[in-house]
C-alpha cells in the first residue's frame, strides 16, 4: 500500500520562494570583484577628495612577486606565493598554507591616474594611493549674492 503525504501549501510556497531567491541571486550577483587562484586578497578601499586608497593584505609574499595593474576602471593585484621545500620522510598533521599564484580584481569607484600611483609594502600590507583623474575631483562653485 502506498503512503499518502498530506499536501501542505505553506511548504510548497516556501520551496517556491527559495527557488525564486536562488534565481534572482544568480541573475543579480554580477559582482564587481573577481578572484583567481589559491585564495583571496583581503582589501580595504576608500576615497578622499584627491585619491583612491587601497590597502591589501598579502602575507607571505615578497614585493617583487606582486604585479599591480589598472585597466580602465579595474584594479588587479596578482602575485605568487612560492612553495617552500617539502620535508621528506615527514607526515603532515596539518597543512593549511596555500602556495601558488593568485589574482584579485576590483572595480574602482572613479577614474584614476595610474601613472602617478604610489605603492608601499610593509609587513605583508600593500598600500596603493591612486590619484583621481581631474575630471572626477569635486569642484566647488561659489555663489555671489546680488
Amino acid at each position: 500500500m502506498a503512503n499518502l503525504i498530506r499536501w501542505d501549501p505553506v511548504r510548497e510556497m516556501a520551496g517556491m520562494r527559495d527557488e525564486m531567491d536562488r534565481i534572482f541571486n544568480d541573475f543579480f550577483s554580477r559582482s564587481p570583484v573577481s578572484y583567481e587562484g589559491i585564495g583571496t586578497v583581503s582589501m580595504d578601499m576608500m576615497q578622499t577628495d584627491d585619491d583612491v586608497i587601497v590597502k591589501a593584505s598579502v602575507p607571505g609574499i615578497k614585493p617583487e612577486d606582486l604585479n599591480i595593474s589598472v585597466t580602465g576602471d579595474h584594479l588587479t593585484i596578482r602575485g605568487e606565493i612560492k612553495s617552500e621545500e617539502e620535508t621528506k620522510n615527514a607526515d603532515y598533521h596539518l597543512r593549511e598554507i596555500k602556495y601558488g599564484s593568485f589574482a584579485r580584481s576590483v572595480l574602482l569607484p572613479c577614474q584614476v591616474v595610474a601613472d602617478k600611483a604610489k605603492a608601499e609594502f610593509e609587513n605583508g600590507m600593500l598600500k596603493l594611493v591612486l590619484p583621481k583623474a581631474e575630471e572626477t575631483k569635486p569642484k566647488t562653485i561659489t555663489v555671489k549674492a546680488k
